[in-house]
């Protein structure tokens, strides 16, 4: 069900079936701890051209890292640093096309070029970003960034 030959359709009916396959694999888990590992995994998986995939929970004031693909990565970030701060403090998606003119970004992986993060929300409660980066710079664009945001808010339900 999983298996990256799946994706054989559009961008558009990639991402679609990449949401439902989500869709499975939280419907009936309420631990968030394990959706996430299995939602980090199954974008590890759909996402070509990327080297870390993962979540940072918000917990006391700041980002913690949660379930992750990829190399070790920063365990704490404030909101006023880097691109994860940033979409946090704002509630907004942030997509970079190169991470080295981003003032304060956190280089936790050296072959980072690009990055994109998208918030999840609970309404209007902050429950932590999704974090993506890539090796390429300008990896990510608007089809990513719509299709992302809607992977975010499906597993804001469940959260």
């Amino acid at each position: 069900m999983f298996h990256a030959s799946a994706y054989t359709g559009t961008r558009e009916e990639n991402y679609t079936l990449l949401i439902s396959q989500l869709s499975a694999l939280i419907e009936d888990e309420p631990n968030r701890i394990a959706n996430l590992a299995n939602a980090a995994a199954v974008l590890n998986q759909f996402l070509e051209r990327i080297n870390w995939v993962g979540f940072y929970l918000y917990e006391d004031g700041e980002l913690v890292l949660g379930p992750f693909q990829g190399l070790p990565a920063c365990v704490r970030i404030p909101l006023d640093k880097g691109v994860c701060g940033r979409a946090a403090s704002l509630r907004e998606t942030v997509r970079v096309a190169d991470v080295h003119q981003f003032p304060g970004h956190i280089a936790c992986d050296a072959a980072s070029q690009s990055e994109i993060v998208v918030p999840i929300l609970h309404g209007d409660r902050l429950i932590g970003v999704l974090d993506i980066d890539s090796p390429e710079k300008n990896r990510f664009d608007e089809t990513d960034q719509h299709y992302l945001e809607l992977f975010a808010l499906k597993l804001a339900e469940r959260m």
